[in-house]
């Protein structure tokens, strides 16, 4: 008998197992000394910025107390100063070089006295900045003065790359013992072994069957289902019918969605922020939006009232700065604030230069629906959120609400009218709550069901 030659033994197979198993274990090893040293290079890195930064604030630490300083600083001085820059008054980082302490500490507490001593170094600096008087400070002790010194004084801090999630995760893993990659290999060869076993088992068992002279019997075709399907006529009825059903259900709210700007979020030509407006700042909608108290409508700020405060907050604080929006991307949008306006912080003044700022409209009623905003805002004493959602939370502004027909008449069913120091419908509430027999009334109750209320 000839005998066989199987070219793919079994010996062959673990032989090719073991050199994949063994090359992927040293890769694995490899990684992880690459993530360690690379960690431990970042250690280094760290510990020698810590250790000049640490110098610097040694430096700082002889004038006083820094964290005293920025409290008397952001209360008193940063109206008009900025540590690092130059605002209504000049950049203060670096002050205690160019000037003398005793020097300071009398221009502090009251400047208009030193100028009129005809002090040169105070003359100099009130006529740079357009013969702007600094306010007064007598009751700032030289103790005081020291923090805020020692609180300017500090180094400019540098922005701090955020680690990303695979870094973190590779480090983690380094400093566990074994490593995830060598884990994974094990587990993939024993994987790859069973396959393997499995199928020269199963060809071993096929040969014997042959050789033995048993016919392995061949499995009987079964009828398609989908054929099966189509001869059952009751089968092919019902799913017509459940077929209809749901189109004619999405064509519905398809159909009904149209007009309906639910979610609509556009990307304005200046990024502005509610989240750190109305959230961190707390500023109430209606500074900005004025008209809302007394128009039909709420209005669009003019970029005068931005510059209210835009003129001496030209960057933001570091803290401001989430993972998808940087420090550096909200001064940018400051810069462009300021090139609309045509103002130049350097001179801290207007060049005459304005650019148009085209807002993109984000809530908006057709033309047949009347929504007058201090009816509901003044005399109904309605809060913003209730149709413009949580707004103090928005980074980037939508719409909430549908604002659809059925939407407002719930709304009007459902919210009683607010009667405490409500003038405006004192008399008809009182001869309503009688009709009805309540003591509240709703705004349906009231009329604010009438076609003529809200279309014209």
């Amino acid at each position: 008998m000839k005998k066989v030659k199987y070219r793919h033994s079994t010996s062959r197979l673990l032989l090719l197992s073991v050199a994949f198993f063994i090359s992927f274990s040293v890769l694995g090893i490899a990684q992880e000394e690459a993530s360690q040293d690379a960690a431990a290079e970042g250690q280094e890195q760290t510990d020698e910025s810590s250790g000049e930064s640490s110098g610097d604030s040694a430096a700082t630490s002889d004038l006083g107390d820094p964290a005293n300083g920025k409290s008397l600083f952001n209360s008193l001085c940063a109206a008009c100063h900025k540590p690092y820059s130059a605002s209504i008054g000049p950049a203060l980082h670096g002050v205690t070089e160019k000037r003398d302490m005793d020097w300071l500490y009398s221009w502090i507490k009251n400047s208009q006295e030193l100028i009129a001593s005809g002090d040169n170094e105070a003359v100099a600096i009130y006529e740079e900045y357009n013969q702007t008087a600094m306010p007064a400070f007598p009751q700032l002790s030289n103790t005081d003065i020291d923090d805020i010194l020692a609180y300017v004084e500090q180094p400019k801090p540098e922005p701090q790359a955020t680690q990303t999630g695979g870094e973190s995760a590779g480090g983690e893993s380094s400093g566990g013992g074994v490593s995830v990659n060598v884990i994974l290999g094990i587990l993939l060869f024993v994987l790859v072994m069973l396959l393997a076993v499995l199928f020269l088992v199963n060809k071993t068992l096929r040969n014997f069957a042959t050789a033995s002279g048993v016919v392995i019997p061949e499995k009987p075709k079964r009828k398609p289902i989908w054929k099966s399907f189509v001869e059952n006529q009751f089968l092919v009825l019902v799913s017509a019918v459940f077929g209809l059903l749901v189109i004619g259900w999405f064509a519905y709210g398809f159909f009904m969605q149209i007009g309906i700007d639910q979610g609509y979020q556009p990307i304005q030509p200046i990024h502005y922020s509610h989240r750190i407006h109305a959230g961190d700042n707390e500023i109430d909608c209606k500074y900005c939006h004025s008209s809302a108290r007394t128009s039909k409508h709420s209005g669009i700020p003019s970029l005068n009232v931005c510059m209210n405060c835009h003129k001496t907050i030209s960057e933001v604080a570091p803290e401001t700065a989430t993972e998808d929006y940087s420090k550096e991307f909200y001064d940018g949008e400051i810069a462009k604030l300021y090139d609309a306006v045509g103002w130049n912080p350097a001179e801290q003044d207007y060049t005459g230069e304005e650019k148009p700022v085209k807002w993109v409209r984000i809530h908006n009623l057709p033309d047949f629906a009347y929504f007058n905003h201090s009816q509901h805002v003044t005399v109904g004493g309605i809060q913003c959120q209730k149709c413009h959602g949580p707004i103090q939370e928005m980074e980037v502004v939508y719409q909430d609400a549908p604002l659809t027909m059925g939407w407002c008449i719930n709304c009007h069913r459902e919210t009683n009218v607010r009667m405490e120091g409500n003038e405006y419908y004192e008399k008809i509430h009182e001869e309503l709550s009688k009709k009805y027999g309540v003591e509240e009334l709703t705004v349906a109750q009231m009329g604010g069901l009438e076609c003529a209320k809200c279309h014209y």
